[in-house]
């Protein structure tokens, strides 16, 4: 796993991608530090951090393009099958690297709020606080990149497919209020979700009877819950809509509050999209 974290470290310093990546955290840190801090006299750090994480919309793409999906393009990925690794053990060395791409910038932006001091009063706790909530957001972000490079052999769709998942996670809470909150217009959205995820393991695995079943035990399930308890499923799935956006959970911990709960989601999200990944690469390597 060390030899796949420090040849994806010297890939990532060795093409733009990598210097892209720290170039515009950097450049929107400097910015906002500018306005919130400089010109406004503001001492709360946090709100440089939660006006900012729209950057990771163009710099999670940049940065996770071509993890995998450039091995796929080249056929280099025989040569990690090859190798007396687990796939896990790729994938979390490749995972680790892009986390040390990501932690370079943020360490320098960690010196932002102890300069700060120097010119007023500033909350510390709070700003660490932020920053540590920021790394764990991209660290999910990042994951999830990784998987959509894997599913892939184009960089380029890699990065739009990316785009369009972080964009549609940025804005599902305003989604959310636009969607029908009836008991009925609850349920229907679910099993519509429930048959989307079966067709997403059907494309995985190419088992029509897994798929079947999932979509039975979902979209079943759902509306055996429905028929006991129709109440329940009043405005059910708009607050689902927002539970699931990453962006809303760490604008909880810039508004002062740090909440474990938001670092377990991040977390979870994370290890699921890296199991997600593994599985992937294990897919191909056995179909070939």
């Amino acid at each position: 796993m060390k030899a796949v974290l420090r040849h994806e470290l010297s890939s990532c310093f060795t093409n733009l991608s990598g210097y892209v990546f720290g170039a515009f955290l950097l450049l929107f840190a400097g910015i906002y530090t500018m306005v919130y801090n400089l010109q406004s006299a503001t001492t709360n750090f946090e709100y440089v951090l939660g006006s900012m994480s729209f950057v990771f919309l163009i710099i999670v793409p940049i940065l996770t393009m071509r993890v995998l999906a450039e091995e796929r393009r080249q056929k280099t990925d025989q040569l990690l099958y090859s190798l007396p690794l687990s796939m896990t053990q790729v994938v979390l060395g490749k995972y680790l690297a892009l986390l040390t791409m990501f932690l370079i910038p943020l360490a320098i932006i960690s010196l932002y709020p102890i300069i700060l001091t120097a010119y007023g009063n500033m909350n510390l706790a709070a700003a660490f606080s932020s920053i540590a909530g920021f790394f764990c957001l991209g660290a999910a972000l990042i994951a999830v990149g990784m998987y959509i490079s894997s599913i892939t052999e184009s960089q380029a769709v890699a990065a739009g497919l990316c785009f369009v998942v972080m964009l549609v996670d940025y804005f599902i809470a305003d989604l959310a209020s636009m969607a029908s909150v009836t008991a009925f217009g609850s349920l229907s959205m679910l099993v519509l979700c429930a048959l989307i995820i079966s067709g997403i393991v059907y494309l995985m695995t190419k088992n029509g009877f897994a798929s079947l079943m999932c979509a039975a035990v979902l979209a079943g399930g759902t509306m055996v819950a429905y028929a006991f308890d129709s109440s329940a499923f009043e405005g059910l799935f708009p607050a689902i809509m927002e539970k699931l956006s990453l962006f809303e959970w760490f604008y909880v911990l810039i508004d002062g509050v740090f909440d474990l709960r938001c670092v377990v989601f991040f977390l979870s999200v994370a290890g699921v999209f890296l199991f997600l990944s593994v599985q992937s690469m294990e897919k191909r390597r056995w179909s070939e």
